[in-house]
């Protein structure tokens, strides 16, 4: 296996860094990248991590040998660029690992439009052209090499965010935002300065890509802890959790109790149906049943996804769409070029609290009606196999294979994945009450290992 079969992942490019990510690599996915695009030039962006400059000059160097202009974002949010793909209709590379710890970095790509591009939809392409790149037999310098400029976008994005709400009706609140070192630091200050009436704290603001207070991953209980006790302990209206590109936002209510990526995919959808009646939502099969649920009762068409993003966002531009979410916590809307945005999420979160004038404790209580194991990974020797063993034990239920194996079994339903890139299952279930989940999940483990 090549370092490009072990770092090009289903949505994006992932690896660590030296060993596997290093500047020959990045400057020979610039080569693919230009080779690729139909474009007469490419948007480059980094976060904050320590070897994202020197990983972006590579790239944009194998961009501007084949020919193109590069565009330097500096550093930015993932939605930055995503935002800049859309309303300069470029494509764009954004450095970053995310969530991952300091030692990664990778690079998520898109088309003019902000375009995903996942494994099906050029990923592969690029992959084997940056092979070739780093074989020595990859294709020519153009006669003219291409030049570099730079752009401030944060200025036109933040006017972006804000034009999702009515800036004037959004009531007094104090909100904490804990943006984990990553993008956020750079992003929630900008965009909460517009909003005088809100009281804004920034925990662990500081751009620093080693993270040192915590991992930048708020899909893990743990890494929301410090938070919840600050909502608590400064009486604040809502708390935020940023991951490291600042894409994705975990909400926490006044009670320091978060709120899972569902009840927010959920809350979401009835405030953008009360202006979009009739709509199309997307929700990946994670996501609670409560979330189709809810789009029903207000009137909108629910449509089931695979989890990931560059399934959702291509769902989103074939089926007209105006919002999708995850359960893990990326919220994707019609308006942001079919793209996601933490931020534009946690401004709808903030004109719903100002529209309803309740507590978010009281306000999350229509869209919680199910009892969740959260997301469970397991070490298996064969997961495909293991998938099937447990379809047979469940034959008589019913079944689908979107993504994974989904059985239905009435009072419970469950969701078995096979991870992209380790021999792990990723098991996530529901249940009516929580003894019913906490029973079914102890038998589907049990399952699961067994010799």
């Amino acid at each position: 296996m090549s370092v490009l079969d072990e770092i090009v992942k289903a949505y994006d490019i992932r690896g660590t860094v030296p060993d596997q990510l290093h500047g020959e690599v990045a400057h020979a996915l610039g080569v693919a990248f230009a080779r690729f695009v139909d474009a007469p030039r490419v948007l480059v962006a980094r976060d904050m991590r320590r070897s994202g400059e020197s990983l972006a000059e590579a790239f944009s160097q194998g961009v501007m040998e084949q020919g193109l202009d590069v565009l330097d974002l500096g550093l930015a949010s993932t939605d930055m660029v995503s935002y800049a793909a859309g309303v300069l209709d470029a494509p764009g590379a954004m450095f970053t690992a995310s969530h991952n710890p300091a030692q990664y970095n990778g690079v998520k790509l898109c088309l003019a439009g902000a375009r995903p591009v996942g494994i099906d939809t050029g990923l592969a392409e690029i992959r084997a052209t940056a092979s070739t790149v780093l074989d020595g037999a990859g294709p020519a310098h153009a006669a003219t090499a291409g030049s570099m400029a730079s752009d401030d976008i944060l200025p036109r994005y933040v006017d972006h965010v804000l034009s999702f709400v009515d800036v004037d009706a959004v009531r007094p609140m104090k909100v904490v935002a804990d943006t984990a070192n990553g993008m956020g630091g750079l992003v929630v200050p900008a965009v909460f300065e517009r909003l005088p009436m809100i009281e804004l704290e920034v925990m662990y603001g500081e751009l620093d890509g080693t993270f040192p207070n915590h991992p930048a991953d708020p899909l893990q209980p743990a890494n929301q802890r410090d938070l919840c006790a600050r909502v608590m302990s400064g009486s604040f209206d809502l708390g935020l959790a940023f991951d490291g590109d600042a894409d994705r936002v975990f909400v926490v209510d006044e009670l320091g109790n978060g709120l899972s990526g569902s009840t927010t995919t959920a809350l979401l959808a009835a405030a953008i149906l009360r202006s979009n009646p009739g709509a199309t939502i997307l929700h990946n099969l994670i996501c609670s049943r409560a979330v189709p649920q809810v789009i029903h009762e207000r009137g909108g068409v629910p449509m089931r996804t695979k989890v990931g993003h560059s399934f959702i966002k291509q769902q989103m531009a074939e089926t007209g769409a105006v919002f999708g979410g995850e359960h893990s916590a990326h919220y994707y809307f019609a308006r942001n070029f079919g793209a996601d945005s933490g931020l534009i999420a946690a401004m709808l979160v903030i004109a719903e609290l100002s529209r309803a004038e309740q507590p978010l404790s009281v306000l999350r209580e229509p869209f919680e009606r199910y009892a969740a194991s959260g997301e469970i990974n397991t070490q298996v020797d064969d997961p495909l196999a293991v998938i099937e063993r447990v379809s047979a034990t469940f034959e008589g239920d019913e079944q689908d294979r979107l993504d994974g194996l989904s059985v239905d079994c009435g009072q419970w339903w469950f969701n078995l994945r096979a991870s992209n890139t380790e021999p792990l299952l990723r098991l996530n279930l529901e249940a009516v009450d929580r003894d019913e989940c906490d029973r079914r999940v102890a038998e589907l483990l049990a399952s699961i290992t067994q010799p």
